[in-house]
Parts: C-alpha cells; sequence; structure tokens
C-alpha cells in the first residue's frame, strides 16, 4: 500500500471523492427553483467545511473501536492527528484520513436535498456537526472499523463461518444512514408550501446533469479507491466493471419505467437513474459478477422510480427524493448480496447466513439514523428553529439567508 503507484492512486480517489459532494451541490442546484439554488448549493459546501475540520479533530478518532461493543473510538485519542502525524508510516496514514474524510462529508451532504426550499444555513450546520458526531463517525466504526456490524457474522455464527457483512463502499454507512435521516428531517421540517405532485419543476436541467457527470466521474474513486490499501488493487476492474455497468442499467431501468407511465423518458429520470445505480453498486460493488451488476442497476432504476412516487402517497415531503433514490438503493444493493454475492450468495452457491446478517446490518442503521436525525432536528426546530417564514420560502430563499441571486441579470 505504500507502493508509489498505490499512494497516487489513494490521492486521485480522495479527490474523485471529494468532487461528488460538488457534484451533489449541482445536481441539487438545478432541482430546485431559481430563487434556492444559493441555498440548496451551499447545504453541500457548508457540511464540506464543517465536516472535514471535525474529521481531523476527532471524527477519524472515533471512526475505529478496540471492540464490537464500543459505541465509537475515543475522541481525543488522537486529538487533531497530531500523534498520526509524527508516526513513521505518517504519509500512508494520513492520506488514508483523508480519503475516509470524504466519505463523512457526502454523507451528510446527501441529507439536505430533503429539505430544500425551506431550511435556514445556520441551523442546518448546527445539525451537520451533531449528526456528523454521533450519526457518521460511529457508524463508521460500526462497518468499518472492528464495530458491531463489521463482526456481527462470527458473533451469530462463529469466527470460522466465514460470514462477515458485505459493505465495501458505503450502502450502509452512507447511502441508509444518510437516507433514513433525510427521511426524519424532512418530517421534522414538514411539507413545502402547496405540496402536490408538480410542485415545482427543476430550474436548471443541464445543471442536474452536469451534478450527475461528476458524481458518475467521482464514484469510481468511490468505489475503487480503497484498493489503494491493498497489496495488488487485485478487486480494481471487477469494481470499475460493475460501476460502469450498474449504473447504465439503472439509467435504462428508470427511464423505462418513466416512458410506461408518463409516456416520456426525462433528462431528468436519467440522471436520477444514474444516481441510483450508484447507490444500489456501492455496497456491493466488489463482490458481484458483473452479470449479477447488470440486474442490481436494471432493478435500482425501476425500483427507486417508483419508490420516489411513494412521499406524495404517504404524505412526507422529501424534496429532491434522498429517500426514494438513497435509502431505497442502498437498501436493495445491501440485500441484494445476500442473494447474489459471489460464491455466498443464497442464489450462487451460498446460504441464508449472509441474507441474515445483511438485513440486520441495514436495519439496524436505519433505526438509529431515523431517530437520531429526528431526535436532533426536532430540538434545533423547537429552539433556534429549523425552517424559514412561509413568507421566505414563497419568495426564495437565497437573498433572505445568503444576500446572493444564483442568477442576477442586467442590461450591462
Amino acid at each position: 500500500m505504500d507502493a508509489p503507484g498505490n499512494i497516487s492512486w489513494g490521492v486521485t480517489a480522495t479527490a474523485l471523492v471529494l468532487l461528488m459532494t460538488p457534484g451533489v451541490a449541482f445536481f441539487y442546484g438545478g432541482l430546485v427553483k431559481a430563487k434556492s439554488v444559493i441555498s440548496m448549493m451551499m447545504m453541500s459546501f457548508g457540511a464540506i467545511g464543517l465536516i472535514a475540520v471535525l474529521w481531523v479533530l476527532y471524527g477519524f478518532s472515533m471512526s475505529a473501536v478496540d471492540s464490537p461493543l464500543q459505541f465509537a473510538g475515543n475522541p481525543f485519542a488522537d486529538f487533531g492527528l497530531a500523534e498520526s502525524a509524527a508516526e513513521p508510516g505518517a504519509n500512508v496514514a494520513l492520506l488514508s484520513v483523508a480519503y475516509g474524510a470524504t466519505f463523512a462529508i457526502i454523507t451528510v451532504a446527501l441529507i439536505s436535498g430533503a429539505i430544500a426550499d425551506r431550511a435556514k444555513f445556520g441551523p442546518w450546520l448546527l445539525f451537520v456537526g451533531i449528526f456528523g458526531t454521533v450519526g457518521y463517525f460511529p457508524i463508521a466504526a460500526w462497518v468499518w472499523g472492528g464495530g458491531w456490524i463489521m463482526n456481527l457474522g462470527s458473533a451469530l455464527f462463529g469466527e470460522d463461518s466465514g460470514i462477515a457483512v458485505i459493505d465495501y463502499a458505503g450502502g450502509t454507512a452512507v447511502h441508509i444512514n444518510a437516507g433514513a435521516a433525510a427521511l426524519a428531517l424532512s418530517l421534522v421540517l414538514g411539507k413545502r408550501i402547496g405540496f402536490q405532485k408538480g410542485i415545482q419543476k427543476p430550474h436548471n436541467v443541464p445543471l442536474t446533469l452536469l451534478g450527475a457527470a461528476l458524481l458518475w466521474f467521482g464514484w469510481f474513486g468511490f468505489n475503487a479507491g480503497a484498493e489503494w490499501l491493498s497489496e495488488d488493487m487485485g478487486k480494481v476492474g471487477l469494481i470499475s466493471i460493475n460501476t460502469l455497468g450498474a449504473t447504465a442499467a439503472a439509467i435504462l431501468g428508470w427511464i423505462l419505467i418513466e416512458k410506461i407511465k408518463d409516456g416520456k423518458a426525462t433528462s431528468v429520470g436519467a440522471a436520477s437513474g444514474a444516481v441510483a445505480g450508484l447507490v444500489a453498486i456501492t455496497p456491493a460493488c466488489a463482490n458481484l459478477a458483473p452479470g449479477w451488476a447488470l440486474l442490481l442497476g436494471a432493478l435500482s432504476g425501476v425500483l427507486c422510480a417508483l419508490a420516489v412516487e411513494l412521499k406524495f402517497r404517504l404524505g412526507f415531503d422529501d424534496s429532491l427524493d434522498v429517500v426514494g433514490i438513497h435509502l431505497v438503493g442502498g437498501l436493495l444493493g445491501t440485500v441484494y448480496l445476500g442473494f447474489f454475492a459471489m460464491e455466498q450468495g443464497l442464489f450462487v452457491g451460498g446460504d441464508w447466513r449472509l441474507l441474515v446478517v445483511q438485513v440486520l446490518a441495514s436495519g439496524g442503521v436505519l433505526i438509529y439514523s431515523f431517530v437520531l436525525a429526528g431526535l436532533i432536528g426536532l430540538a434545533i426546530e423547537k429552539t433556534i428553529g429549523f425552517r424559514v417564514t412561509s413568507e421566505d420560502e414563497i419568495a426564495g430563499i437565497d437573498l433572505v439567508v445568503h444576500g446572493e441571486e444564483g442568477y442576477a441579470l442586467t442590461d450591462a
């Protein structure tokens, strides 16, 4: 892992994943109304600033535990990375810290799409800091840092069983986590004024397509990036083809449903399908044969396209479909492994045990994140207020919250 080639790929992957959060900003920014685009994009950039600082100060220290029974690591164990920077292997260690920070950043930034057009920026940053600290940092320890999810298979079936939760790049820690939190916040802040199907159309479709393109580009670092830590990067080919194939199949699945339901396949649908496929393949990218990855992608496009309609039937206002894409796609990709993971899935030579741990891990993160985000959001709303006034929401919140306009047109 300390070979120059590995380190070079580690730096590249870190930059790719960091670029994904501005990609989220573009993707979300194009979907909201023109008078809210600055607010929407600033929620992502604010998450970059705050989560990166907290990760360096204490988040990384919290993301690994000594025992599966620990909630999180000691935040003061390496405060400000003073010890890591002084160690002989600091070059590799600090690069690993930077790579992990980009995952923390995008997880929290994704949540913002559920509360578009109606959230104050200061309270959002307060939520970001608290949820990152007691939401993402501990869950990262559970999944990748020696915590209970990482050890669930051996706890249930014995250390010699070979059964362990598979979540290569963040189906649980990133997407189920963010999707469940998004659902909770959408309930806390309530519906937008005039909430109904077709409440508003995306104000800038090319901006959304640009965001989707940046996400797909950066996702190769997201999925294949961790291979820099292996000796020979032996799975990078499989991960790359699955990241390409599943995403492409998801586009087809989504626009097919659009065509059947509405008579037209849209560019926003294609972009949303791409994100759905990327989400679903995230936990599964290193453990599926390419054919099964294509099937997963197609299913994610179809199911997520149907799932985004649920908010109108169930009455929660998830503005930009974080629940329908990230929660549903994350659950699908994580549980799908129980059926089709190479050599362990129920239908490809394995048995039911992997499916059990995949479901338990998914459910545990979903429940924890939903309850935690709901409590944090409710506390903020009841104290300093989380939602803007009705007047500001109708007018568009960019000028009120940030003093800027996304499109300041003049005669000059």
